[in-house]
C-alpha cells in the first residue's frame, strides 16, 4: 500500500497579520531528536522555523506578511538577490544586533553585511549545521537566452535540526546537485513557471532524492493536483500541500 498522503491537517494557527489581512498562517510541527521544529508557511518563498528557542526566517518578503508582527530573527537565510527574496524593508523589521544573516555573495554586496555561503559550503551557525546547495536554471531562460537564475548565484539550504534534515531549495530547477542529495527528511521545492520547476520536474527530483515529506512551495498559479497525480504511486514520500503561492 502506498504511503503517499495528501495532508490538509496537522497544522496550528499562528496569529500574525499577512499583507492580505489574514490573521492566521498554517504551521506544521516536525518532531526531532532535540525537540519539536515548528514550520510556519507564510507564502511565496517565505518560511519561518522555530526550534530550540531560536527563530529562523527564510526569504522574508513584505508583500506576503507584515513583519512588524513576527518574532525577531536569530538567523535569516536568503537564497538569492531577487527582490521577492532579498527584501531589505522586511529584513529591517526582524533583524537585531544579534541576528545572523546567511546569504550569497551578491546579496552581501547589496546589504553590505552578512555571512556569505558559496555553493557547496557547510557552516555551523547558531548551533545549526547549514549546507549551501546550488540553485539555478537548466531549461527556463529569459528572452536574452540567460537563465532566470544562473549557476553559482543562488543557494538552497539544508538545515539540520536534531536528527532531521530540512532542504529549502530556493529558486531552482531539478539540478544534478539536488537529485544527489541524501537523507533529506523534509524538502521545499519551488514550482512556478517560468522561473523554476514544472510539476514534472518536481516529481523527477523528489523521486531521485526521496525526501520523507515534500512541500511544493513558491507555487504561483501552478495546478498542485498535477504533482499529486505524479506522486501518487511513489512509496515513502508524503506530499503536503500548503498555501504557498
Amino acid at each position: 500500500m502506498t504511503r503517499l498522503v495528501i495532508v490538509a491537517v496537522l497544522f496550528a494557527a499562528v496569529t500574525v497579520l499577512t499583507s492580505q489581512g489574514k490573521e492566521s498562517l498554517e504551521t506544521d510541527v516536525i518532531p526531532t531528536s532535540q525537540g519539536d521544529l515548528s514550520i510556519t508557511f507564510i507564502g511565496h518563498g517565505t518560511l519561518m522555523f522555530q526550534y530550540g528557542g531560536k527563530v529562523i526566517h527564510v526569504d522574508p518578503y513584505g508583500k506576503v506578511a507584515d513583519y512588524t508582527k513576527f518574532p525577531k530573527a536569530d538567523v535569516i537565510l536568503i537564497t538569492h538577490e531577487h527582490s521577492d527574496h532579498l527584501d531589505q524593508a522586511a529584513l529591517s523589521k526582524i533583524t537585531t544586533g544579534n541576528t545572523t544573516i546567511v546569504l550569497t555573495e551578491i546579496c552581501a554586496q547589496k546589504l553590505k553585511k552578512g555571512t556569505v555561503m558559496h555553493n557547496g559550503e557547510t557552516k555551523n551557525i547558531a548551533g545549526l549545521k547549514i549546507e549551501a546547495v546550488p540553485a539555478y536554471n537548466l531549461v527556463h531562460m529569459r528572452d536574452t537566452g540567460q537563465p532566470f537564475h544562473p549557476k553559482g548565484s543562488g543557494n538552497g539550504y539544508v538545515i539540520t535540526f536534531g536528527d532531521k534534515k530540512i532542504y529549502v531549495a530556493g529558486d531552482t530547477e531539478n539540478t544534478p546537485e539536488m537529485k544527489a542529495l541524501k537523507g533529506i527528511d523534509v524538502a521545499f521545492l519551488p514550482m512556478n513557471l517560468p522561473y523554476t520547476m514544472t510539476p514534472d520536474m518536481v516529481a523527477d527530483a523528489a523521486k531521485s532524492f526521496k525526501p520523507k515529506i515534500l512541500y511544493p512551495y513558491h507555487t504561483g498559479n501552478t495546478d498542485l493536483s498535477k504533482l499529486s497525480r505524479l506522486m501518487k504511486n511513489e512509496p515513502g514520500i508524503e506530499v503536503r500541500l500548503r498555501r504557498m503561492q
